[in-house]
C-alpha cells in the first residue's frame, strides 16, 4: 500500500484554509506535523519514544501500514492488519498531573470534530472510542511522562479502521461508505492527515477555552449519554461526565434515585447491537 506525503501535505493545508473546523479562536496549525511511515512495526508509540530517546524532537508522529503487538486501552490487544491507520503523534505538554482527563477528552473530540465536517457522524463512547453507526470506529492510548509533579511529554496513540477488516462490534470506513453516498476519505494519507490535525486541534481548544467549554463541546457529541447500565444490582442512565474526565451514573431503586461518579476502568458500558 502506497503512501503519498503530498497528499498528506496538502490535505493538513485543506482543512486548515478552508476553516473546515470553524471555532472562535485562532491556531497555528499550517504547517503539518513531521511524519515517518513504516511498513511495519511492533507499535508506533514504542518507535516515537525510541526517536525522541535519540534525540528527535516533538511534535513527531509516526505510522505504520501494519502493528505486530499493538495494545490498546488497559493492555488489550489492538488488531492491526494492513488498511487501517495505526498513527501515534508525540507532543511536548505543560499540564498538572491531575489534568491528564482533560488530555484524553480533547484529543478524543478534536479527531471526532474533524471526522464529522467530512460528513461521518463520529461521537464519543466514554472514555475515548470513536463510534460510527454504533460500532467501534477507532480508539485512543495516551502515555505520558512526568517531570516535577507536571505533565512535559504525551504520545498520542489512534486506531482508525479505513478498509481492514475488523471483527464486531467494529466497523471501517470502507463498509459505512458503501452504504451512503458521501465524499469519501480516499486514502491513508487523508485519514492520517485528518486525525493528526484533529489532535492538534482539540489540545489547543482546551488550552485556549478551558475544560468547561472543552466539555460543554464533548458532551454534545457523547455517545453514551443516556445508555442504561447495570451496576451491583440496580439499572441506572448515564447522565454526563464531570470536568475530571468521571462518568456521572444516576442509579435507580425503588422509591429513589443515586447519583455515582465512576473512574475508567471501574465500569463498561459496552456497545449496543448493530444487527
Amino acid at each position: 500500500m502506497n503512501f503519498s506525503f503530498k497528499t498528506y501535505q496538502q490535505t493538513w493545508q485543506q482543512i486548515n484554509q478552508r476553516l473546515v473546523v470553524n471555532f472562535p479562536i485562532s491556531l497555528d496549525l499550517e504547517q503539518p506535523i513531521p511524519l515517518l511511515v513504516f511498513d511495519s512495526l511492533a507499535s508506533t508509540n514504542l518507535k516515537v519514544w525510541e526517536l525522541l530517546a535519540q534525540g528527535d524532537r516533538f511534535p513527531l508522529s509516526a505510522i505504520a501500514l501494519e502493528q505486530t503487538a499493538g495494545k490498546g486501552q488497559w493492555g488489550k490487544n489492538w488488531a492491526s492488519a494492513k488498511g487501517g491507520l495505526y498513527l501515534s503523534l508525540g507532543l511536548d505538554l505543560d499540564l498538572e498531573i491531575d489534568n491528564y482527563p482533560h488530555l484524553v477528552m480533547a484529543t478524543a473530540w478534536g479527531i471526532a470534530t474533524v471526522l464529522r465536517h467530512y460528513q461521518l457522524p463520529v461521537t464519543i463512547k466514554w472514555s475515548n472510542d470513536l463510534i460510527l453507526n454504533q460500532g467501534k470506529l477507532g480508539g485512543i492510548k495516551i502515555e505520558t511522562r512526568n517531570h516535577h509533579h507536571k505533565l512535559v511529554k504525551a504520545l498520542v496513540g489512534v486506531g482508525i479502521n479505513w478498509c481492514n477488516c475488523v471483527p464486531k462490534p467494529g466497523i471501517n470506513l470502507q463498509s459505512y461508505y458503501a452504504n451512503h453516498e458521501l465524499t469519501q476519505i480516499g486514502s491513508l494519507a487523508e485519514l492520517a492527515a485528518i486525525t493528526s490535525y484533529g489532535i492538534l486541534f482539540g489540545y489547543q481548544y482546551y488550552l485556549t477555552l478551558g475544560i468547561d467549554q472543552l466539555l460543554s463541546k464533548y458532551t454534545e457529541i457523547f455517545h453514551s449519554l443516556g445508555q442504561e447500565v447495570h451496576f451491583n444490582g440496580s439499572w441506572g442512565e448515564v447522565c454526563g461526565i464531570t470536568t475530571a474526565g468521571k462518568l456521572k451514573v444516576k442509579l435507580r431503586s425503588p422509591g429513589a434515585s443515586t447519583e455515582m461518579i465512576f473512574s475508567p476502568g471501574e465500569i463498561s458500558l459496552g456497545y449496543q447491537s448493530t444487527e
